[in-house]
């Protein structure tokens, strides 16, 4: 299926991708941010607004569902493992040449999530604790896409047709982004932190865990713990927050009405550019200090533990196997390279391959969900994980970003992620059990990767409040 296409572009010095998403999600229902501050990289340099949906794929624990400029289609799932297939020919029907040929951001793509429950579209596995009120899958083609270019300062805006005719055109669009209007609202959490295990329970998990290790059942596991907070007002507050409090490659925001799935993560699932598709690896996790001598003395004794190192080395060569099931020529290009984010400090390898076109659904599936989510071997830490983790994972631990549809992909791993659903904010994070873990180090790591989602709502609480705001 053919689909035309429009192209306006704007310098951009003038708006943020924050601002201008204020200004438009109060106009379209279920708009989308996807933002990057890694700008030191020609290949995150981008910043994505998706405003009104036109297709919509989306499938759950029993249904698959297909909407074409509302022409809906739903049928049951027989068998989960042809929902990939499913997805790639859906995405894949559609057609758009691009306007732009030699630039490196994406015009024409799906955006969406992959929830850790997804994993049964993928692999032989069934599990009997899942999320039921979440799609496992869902991916939206969005009529209007707008690109902010951080490198060149450029917006472009993008609109796409297909058969139906509307009357908001882009000169209208165009008219709202010049709009200086911005409506913020305020945020504020009611009552107490809850969560879905004690310290006492989450320890003992994390024995079992080790144990399994021990015995070789598996190398390593990642065990997680959800927490939720209650609250008032407007989650984007939050997201606010923690895109200043944690600046990450990958930064989301995507609105699905009922639900919103937002956050800052550092660690990419799988992306794909031509003919080549990546890994990032990320394991092994030290606290930053505060002090620059102080972490510099900390990475050095980072590289050095044994523990930690065992951890990476384990999930690279995972890496390395996933990618090896549909490319060629697979490398490690980056080995244990030492990175400093906002608040802890990490281990990051780069594994790459060659792969065929549009092979990104196959290559999705191959690398899912990542290693440092679950574990290794991966089919065994699955089912362990769902037998013993006490809620299904739902969303965490999944993946969230773009499909284009010349195949070309980015997804990041939901971590240092929310999920706001009837005023609550569900939060998880997880810890890499090995046979030499320390119960009460992996308890507290669980602490330090939320250190600053707990942060985000605290500052989001007064980020309008001129006696004590920090963030305007």
């Amino acid at each position: 299926m053919k689909i035309k296409k429009q192209h306006i572009s704007l310098p951009a010095d003038s708006f943020t991708p924050v601002g201008l998403y204020l200004r438009l999600r109060d106009q379209f229902s279920n708009t989308i941010l996807l933002e990057s501050s890694d700008y030191h990289t020609r290949r995150n340099s981008f910043s994505y607004i998706g405003v009104q949906s036109i297709m919509e794929i989306q499938a759950d624990e029993k249904m698959l569902k297909t909407n074409v400029e509302g022409e809906e289609v739903v049928k049951p799932i027989t068998n989960p493992l042809e929902v990939s297939k499913e997805l790639e020919e859906f995405i894949f029907q559609f057609e758009c040449e691009p306007v732009l040929k030699n630039e490196e951001f994406e015009e024409s793509v799906f955006f969406g999530a992959t929830g850790f429950d997804g994993v049964q579209f993928f692999e032989d596995i069934s599990f009997a604790k899942v999320q039921p009120d979440i799609p496992f899958l869902r991916y939206h083609f969005y009529r209007f896409v707008i690109v902010f270019d951080h490198f060149k300062d450029e917006l472009h805006v993008f609109e796409h047709q297909l058969n139906k005719q509307y009357d908001f055109k882009l000169d209208n669009l165009v008219q709202v982004i010049l709009n200086r209007s911005i409506p913020q609202f305020k945020f504020s959490k009611e009552g107490e932190e809850q969560s879905n295990q004690t310290d006492e329970e989450f320890l003992e998990i994390i024995k079992k865990g080790i144990d399994h290790a021990k015995l070789g059942d598996v190398f390593q596991i990642v065990l997680s713990r959800q927490f939720t907070q209650k609250f008032k007002g407007d989650e984007f507050t939050v997201y606010r927050a923690l895109r200043s409090l944690n600046p990450s490659p990958y930064l989301f925001y995507f609105d699905y009405g009922d639900y919103k799935l937002f956050g800052s993560s550092p660690e990419a699932q799988v992306s794909v550019k031509g003919n080549k598709a990546f890994v990032n690896p990320i394991a092994g996790t030290y606290r930053r200090s505060g002090d620059d001598v102080a972490d510099a003395e900390l990475a050095e004794k980072l590289l050095n533990d044994e523990k930690e190192n065992a951890e990476h080395t384990m999930l690279v060569d995972l890496g390395r196997n996933d990618l090896s099931k549909n490319g060629k020529n697979v490398q490690v290009e980056v080995y244990k390279e030492v990175q400093f984010y906002s608040h802890v400090i990490h281990l990051v390898s780069k594994v790459s391959a060659e792969v065929a076109p549009k092979s990104s659904i196959n290559l999705l599936g191959d690398t899912f969900p990542a290693g440092t989510l679950s574990g290794a071997p991966k089919y065994m830490a699955l089912e362990l994980i769902n037998k013993y983790e006490p809620t299904g994972r739902g969303l965490y631990g999944g993946a969230v970003g773009l499909i284009g549809l010349n195949g070309n992909m980015n997804h990041a791993i939901i971590i240092r992620s929310f999920l706001s659903k009837n005023n609550e904010l569900k939060y998880q994070a997880g810890a890499g059990i090995v046979a030499l873990s320390d119960p009460a180090s992996e308890l507290q790591e669980v602490h330090n990767k939320l250190h600053a989602l707990r942060m985000a709502m605290s500052k989001a609480e007064t980020m309008f409040d001129t006696q004590k705001s920090t963030l305007l």
